[in-house]
């Protein structure tokens, strides 16, 4: 897949494309509709199939203090999208000047003239150019002028709209099932694995703590089931993903302050994943995170998490 970063970079000799709009932070099931129905429709007209994107979140420039967490990061969305089947992902740095591109200014600009678009699928509620003002029927108007097709889906979903919102509320509640039926698999977490306080190894119990840098949206303090996968080993790998039990949370019986995700690989203690790049896939939210009054108790419950996990994950294949 193609991976165009500006205007510049897109070959003056590209062909007709079928092109889609849009944010797609999570690349979540109603995000891959659309994107499956761009790639029907341009295997349909010989034609290869763009998605364009921007980085920041729109919302990160226009009202900083109302941006989004990401669900996922920038590369991450990127093998994501590339794992649909796109032919190419053109993203765009947003601005305040991109933004205060009239409606049809930016699609002149990207879709006919960068692009050469034959057609165009969006979700019926999108919209683009200053102020938000191109919507659907804008490009339907601009589609006849320009001589491209447009295509709306409407919104997909089970019991509400599919959305990235829907994902961050999901997470942020500690709710992980129900955002990986949102996304079509579990939410991660990707970090470098580093050295933390070394009190788990002490409690039999030896955690990989992932670096303050990790990326992916952190879920709500507590403890998960999940995979702890390896990210620089082959796919075939047999210890590439491995069962864990996920704690996210400040460790309060030992007064920790600082907020971490750490994992227990279920029966190892063996591995030594110090300065490894890893995903902790969260499949279940086992419980809340709770102060104990004793090594003991933390280590009765952590006994019973354990035991929880393995219920939880035994017919689980990990992605």
């Amino acid at each position: 897949m193609h991976r165009w970063s500006s205007l510049s970079q897109i070959p003056a000799d590209l062909g007709p494309t079928v092109v889609t709009l849009g944010n797609f932070d999570g690349v979540h099931r109603g995000h891959r509709a659309v994107l499956q129905a761009a790639l029907e429709l341009a295997a349909g007209r010989d034609a290869q199939t763009v998605a364009v994107t921007f980085d920041p979140h729109p919302v990160a420039v226009l009202h900083p203090d109302r941006a989004p967490a990401a669900v996922t990061s920038l590369d991450h969305r990127l093998d994501l999208l590339e794992e649909v089947g796109l032919d190419a992902v053109l993203v765009q740095e947003f601005t305040r000047e991109l933004a205060a591109m009239a409606p049809e200014e930016y699609v002149e600009t990207v879709f006919v003239d960068a692009l050469h678009a034959c057609a165009v699928v969006v979700g019926e509620d999108v919209r683009f150019g200053r102020r938000n003002s191109g919507d659907a029927g804008t490009l339907r108007e601009l589609g006849e002028r320009h001589g491209f097709e447009v295509v709306t889906l409407s919104d997909r979903g089970d019991d509400r709209r599919w959305s990235s919102s829907m994902v961050r509320e999901q997470l942020l509640a500690g709710d992980v099932a129900g955002a990986a039926a949102v996304l079509g698999r579990s939410h991660r977490v990707v970090g470098t694995v580093v050295h933390g306080d070394h009190r788990g190894r002490e409690l039999g119990y030896p955690t990989a703590n992932l670096s303050p840098d990790a990326y992916g949206l952190v879920p709500a303090d507590g403890v998960y089931a999940g995979w702890l996968v390896r990210l620089d080993r082959a796919a075939g790998d047999v210890d590439r993903a491995l069962p864990a039990a996920v704690s996210v949370g400040t460790n309060p019986t030992f007064d920790g302050t600082e907020r971490r995700v750490e994992a227990y690989v279920l029966d190892r203690t063996d591995l030594d994943l110090y300065g490894e790049r890893v995903a902790v896939e969260l499949v279940e939210h086992l419980r809340p995170t709770l102060r104990f009054g004793s090594v003991d108790e933390l280590l009765a419950v952590m006994a019973d998490d354990v035991a929880r996990c393995r219920e939880v994950l035994a017919p689980v294949v990990p992605a």
